[in-house]
C-alpha cells in the first residue's frame, strides 16, 4: 500500500480527488474504500442487468430459440 505524503494529505482534504501519473499521463480518481466497494457492488449489478437485457434481445430474434427449448425439454 502507498502511504500519502503531508501535501498529498493536504490535497485530499481539501478535496483533490483526481491524480495524474506523470509518465503516462493517465488521470485517476482517488474515492475512500468503503466507497469504491459500493460503486463495485452497482456496476456489478449494471453489468448482470445488461446482460439480461441483451441475452432477452437475443432471445427475441433467434429463429431457432424455440427448436432449442423443444430440444432442452425432451433430452433428444
Amino acid at each position: 500500500m502507498i502511504e500519502l505524503t503531508k501535501q498529498q494529505h493536504d490535497a485530499l482534504q481539501a478535496g483533490e480527488i483526481h491524480l495524474r501519473h506523470t509518465l503516462t499521463n493517465e488521470t485517476y480518481v482517488l474515492v475512500r474504500e468503503d466507497l469504491y466497494r459500493r460503486l463495485e457492488s452497482l456496476m456489478a449489478d449494471d453489468a448482470a442487468a445488461a446482460m439480461n437485457e441483451v441475452m432477452a434481445e437475443d432471445d427475441a430474434t433467434d429463429p431457432l430459440l424455440e427448436s432449442y427449448q423443444h430440444f432442452a425439454r425432451n433430452g433428444s
